[in-house]
């Protein structure tokens, strides 16, 4: 099942995969199954930033009512012996009290809405969304953000990371750590006027020491050594 969820998050997301080419990536033959951190370490390989959402259940429908179908880890059977099931929430019906999943081979499962936050709270209310490097979830907050785009800079090319982080700059602009991932990836990227008027920036708004530090580093590569002292 978790093969067949990242693939459709990815297609959702228009990077279609078939769940056959992920197999090796996300599934544990000796846990008979996939693990968490294997779902977004393999989606992040495809082109997509993996976010946990809050462990709420407002935030999986809001999720699904801005169009960001939501992959959910649920216990379909008791704590005590454990049948882990990944599936996908693609709809709900609140007047119904059901939520619509795509699970297995399944397109369209109903399920009560009691039903899934029960056997969804045995995974300790555990979902994520696989979204373009440009998008935010509706849903995210800025801890789990800068986790997401951390993980996924580690394996994306510069300029995905870059627009990863630019677009989650724009929302916070006043975050270190997602102004010095931005700033860092624009480094990598080769564009040092950009990554210099990033550190400005953010030196300016936070004064950040490691801001005012990289500012230093990238003046200094630009052959501004007055300027590099002045940060520094």
């Amino acid at each position: 099942c978790g093969p067949a969820v990242l693939a459709t998050l990815l297609g959702a997301a228009g990077r279609p995969v078939a769940p056959e080419a992920l197999s090796p990536a996300v599934f544990v033959p000796e846990r008979g199954g996939s693990l968490q951190l294997e779902m977004l370490a393999a989606g992040r390989r495809h082109d997509v930033v993996p976010t946990v959402l809050p462990p709420r259940l407002v935030a999986v429908l809001r999720e699904v009512a801005a169009g960001h179908p939501v992959g959910v880890l649920l216990n379909l059977s008791l704590p005590i012996m454990p049948m882990w099931h990944y599936a996908v929430v693609v709809g709900y019906d609140l007047p119904g009290g059901e939520v619509l999943l795509r699970s297995g081979e399944t397109r369209e499962a109903r399920m009560t809405l009691t039903t899934f936050e029960h056997t969804w709270a045995r995974s300790r209310h555990w979902a994520f969304v696989a979204l373009p490097p440009d998008t935010l979830p509706a849903t995210t907050e800025v801890a789990a953000t800068r986790d997401a785009l951390l993980g996924f800079s580690r394996l994306a090319p510069p300029a995905r990371a870059t627009l990863a982080w630019q677009t989650a700059s724009a929302r916070w602009p006043d975050d270190t750590v997602i102004g010095m991932g931005l700033g860092n990836s624009l480094v990598a990227q080769g564009d040092l006027a950009a990554a210099e008027a990033a550190f400005a920036q953010l030196a300016a708004r936070t004064d950040s020491a490691a801001a005012w530090n990289n500012l230093a580093g990238v003046r200094l590569q630009r052959g501004n050594p007055t300027g590099a002292r002045e940060a520094a």
